[in-house]
């Protein structure tokens, strides 16, 4: 019987009604990954989609076969997308990201070496977004800074998706409503209370 093919990183992308992006974000990671030289997939979400995103992926699918698409049946909303390309994905280190272009792919290779230095998770930081700036960038801000001052985790950007980790640390992580942003904050506290038990 034939062994499995080790993949060694796994690119999970939620997508909803992302037309306009999806091809360029493909593009773009595939060059970072294949100049990375190791086993890759990329694993694209479809919450739900009603745009052309859907026939796009199909597209990008069956011409590359490192890429896999996961079809939900409705939107879900991006927690529950995010688990199901978490629980599709088999990489030994699985990268979220949105699919709306505002994560760069040419981060990964830092993220990596991140994880290659010890750390469970990276987390990366949208320094220049999209959003406007009374009613998302400003309480995104003043939320950030209240959460690294209260636990202690400092960090820029709580609520990015853009996080690498490795498998065994992702495999536990609680799933559920809009979560994404308390990962790091789950395994800090995870990580002193194993050092607290020792």
């Amino acid at each position: 019987m034939k062994e499995p093919r080790r993949i060694r990183f796994s690119i999970v992308v939620p997508v909803f009604n992302e037309e306009g992006s999806t091809a360029t974000l493909y593009v773009t990671l595939t060059q970072v990954m294949r100049a990375l030289g190791e086993p890759y997939e990329i694993v694209f979400v479809d919450d739900g989609s009603t745009d052309r995103s859907p026939a796009i992926l199909g597209e990008i699918q069956e011409a590359d076969s490192c890429v896999r698409v996961v079809t939900l049946r409705r939107n879900f909303g991006q927690t529950p997308a995010l688990k199901a390309g978490f629980d599709a994905a088999r990489g030994e280190v699985i990268i979220a990201m949105d699919g709306d272009l505002q994560h760069d792919p040419a981060e990964i290779p830092s993220f990596i070496e991140k994880l290659d230095e010890g750390f469970d998770i990276v987390s990366g930081w949208r320094s220049e977004r999209k959003d406007t700036w009374l009613t998302r960038r400003l309480p995104s801000r003043i939320a950030n800074w209240a959460m690294a001052k209260l636990s202690g985790v400092p960090l820029h950007d709580f609520g990015t998706t853009f996080k690498a980790y490795r498998r065994e640390i992702i495999q536990n992580l609680p799933l559920y409503g809009s979560c994404i942003g308390s990962f790091p904050l789950w395994q800090h506290g995870r990580a002193r209370a194993s050092r607290r038990s020792l």
